[in-house]
């Protein structure tokens, strides 16, 4: 299986080679670099190799390019995409009309607030709102401003777009600072402040090794937002069954077709289709990388693994997949 290459370089890619089967069933995936997503595409690329495709050179990008390189036809597919969290993406990229969502390999991944329980307990802190008082919102200033620091995404992400809504929605702008880089490097930082028994303010979401590292209950505790709002819906209801609700609406992650290849390739599109990874499989599979196993051949090793525990579902999948016209 090939390595993720750095950077987009969509120039460089042969049109004639990324429409229908034009090149002896090669087929070309787009990710966003990240390793943990790799995960998602070794299993991904097994499945298509056990068909007869040949997995091509892996194409990298923000979300925004992702799904323009599909809806364009520089690339094939993407393992990764939120419905509702991407539906401006996807819409902006040519919709139904160049798309396909393929799936959903998993369901109800949510994505929320989150404060260290020991400050949580300490200040009775337990909703977003009470970033606005002076006492709470100083216990997570970090850089001296005197607003709390948040660990978001990185600019271009989803998630980010939603936060942005948020910090106007719940007039948190005057605050809380959005700090916006490369997420997992922020926090990693974050972590290493948990650790020396500082508080810590940060978004994530699940599938996530984080969400292992950093346990609800156990570590950190989920904030309350004030009332559900997402940006461009103003009917949302992000409210969870249980009454509590974190802002994010819960999403379904589907595999993102062009949808040419996806009308001349039955059998990758049944396989697309019939995938499912639960999320807490996946996040055991993180968690593994975060842990050490980080190695291209260790990567492949986790998703191996994974197909093993699942044989008798993985082989009926390819056999049904097969058998498509």
């Amino acid at each position: 299986m090939t390595e993720l290459r750095k950077g987009l370089a969509l120039a460089a890619v042969s049109g004639a080679m990324l429409t229908g089967t034009a090149t002896a069933a090669e087929v070309t995936a787009i990710s966003t670099g990240r390793t943990d997503h790799q995960l998602i595409y070794e299993v991904i690329e097994d499945g298509l190799a056990a068909l007869g495709y040949e997995n091509g050179e892996m194409l990298t990008g923000n979300y925004p390019a992702i799904h323009l390189a599909i809806g364009q036809g520089d690339a094939h597919y993407t393992a990764v995409h939120w419905k509702p969290l991407h539906d401006d993406f996807y819409n902006n990229s040519g919709g139904d009309d160049a798309l396909v969502r393929a799936g959903p390999m998993y369901t109800n991944a949510m994505q929320g607030y989150f404060i260290d329980i020991n400050t949580a307990d300490a200040h009775g802190i337990s909703e977003l709102e009470q970033m606005k008082e002076d006492a709470v919102k100083s216990l997570f200033d970090t850089d001296g401003d005197g607003l709390a620091n948040l660990t978001g995404c990185n600019p271009g992400w989803g998630c980010e777009k939603v936060i942005e809504h948020h910090l106007d929605a719940y007039e948190l702008r005057d605050h809380v600072n959005n700090d916006k880089g490369e997420y997992f490097a922020l926090m990693a930082d974050t972590i290493e402040r948990y650790k020396a028994g500082q508080p810590i303010f940060y978004t994530t979401w699940a599938p996530n090794w984080i969400m292992g590292v950093l346990q609800e209950g156990r570590d950190v505790v989920f904030l309350n937002a004030p009332f559900s709002s997402l940006p461009g819906n103003p009917d949302a209801d992000t409210a969870w069954p249980d009454g509590r609700n974190p802002g994010f609406g819960a999403n379904d992650n589907f595999i993102l077709v062009n949808k040419d290849f996806a009308e001349s390739n039955p059998k990758a599109m049944a396989f697309f289709s019939g995938l499912r990874i639960p999320i807490g499989d996946l996040s055991a599979m993180m968690l593994r990388m975060n842990d050490g196993e980080k190695e291209p051949h260790q990567i492949e090793q986790i998703a191996e693994d994974w197909i093993a525990a699942n044989q008798v579902d993985w082989d009926a999948l390819i056999a049904k997949a097969m058998t498509a016209e």
